[in-house]
């Protein structure tokens, strides 16, 4: 069992949805970024995703995108990222996800990508833009250094195109609540249910939902085979951070 998929199966025995936190590399700022994961940690996160910033960020919505080019204007680059992670490997308990597209894994080099990421502690990737027929490559690269390409499904993915997906896929299964873009919204949509059902018939491994989760309270009204295994919360963090609040402070809401 790869360490992801133990990581939120754990925070389901102890009776709790597992908790994954996104925050984009240099964000709040550099100085301070790497304290923000510690305290994400220190708070309850079972995964932590890092964004890794792009200039064309096409699946995220204004938080994300702000944040993204912020970081890049500030000289986050992912050979500052591996370098960083490293330098801090063994720092927190929680699984460790890079969130980011394509191109950037491409210029580094993919092999050297998933060398120095398995160096780094990282285990597992999530790449918005690659469909699961163009990613054997990369999947199967990262696979052999113990790193896990997460499956990202959603309202229009099908059962047969998930089946694909569930063949490859480690770790967890990311639903995507809508179609579009990242972003805080105030309800879930009435789709959610059927999303989850969907994906729990093909795949058999844990379900985290996100693109639009705010507050615990959203999920409230999913009960049973249709309540994910893991809760993903990006945009209402990172806006949160942006007013100067602590990360402890957000992740209360999750955790009491």
């Amino acid at each position: 069992m790869h360490i992801l998929e133990e990581k939120i199966l754990a925070a389901g025995k102890a009776g709790r949805t597992a908790l994954i936190p996104f925050i984009t590399a240099g964000f709040p700022a550099l100085d301070s970024f790497w304290n923000t994961v510690r305290e994400l940690d220190a708070h309850g996160a079972d995964i932590i995703e890092i964004g890794v910033p792009f200039s064309d960020p096409v699946a995220d919505g204004p938080v994300v995108e702000a944040v993204s080019r912020e970081a890049l204007a500030r000289g986050v680059t992912l050979r500052g990222i591996m370098d960083l992670l490293r330098e801090h490997k063994g720092e927190v308990k929680a699984g460790l996800v890079l969130m980011g597209y394509l191109n950037p894994f491409l210029q580094y080099g993919l092999e050297r990508f998933a060398r120095e990421a398995e160096e780094a502690g990282v285990h597992g990737c999530i790449v918005p833009d690659l469909p699961v027929d163009e990613a054997e490559e990369l999947r199967d690269v990262l696979k052999a250094h113990g790193i896990a390409l997460i499956a990202l499904v959603g309202p229009n993915t099908s059962e047969e195109r998930m089946k694909l997906y569930a063949e490859v896929s480690q770790g967890y299964v990311y639903v995507v609540s809508v179609m579009g873009t990242t972003g805080e919204r105030g309800a879930l949509p009435p789709e959610v249910p059927e999303i989850i059902e969907r994906t729990r018939r093909v795949f058999s491994l844990p379900v985290a939902l996100g693109f639009g989760l705010k507050t615990p309270e959203q999920l409230a009204s999913l009960k049973g085979r249709v309540r994910p295994d893991a809760a993903v919360f990006g945009s209402a963090l990172l806006h949160h951070l942006s007013e100067g609040k602590s990360a402890a402070s957000f992740m209360e809401a999750w955790t009491n």
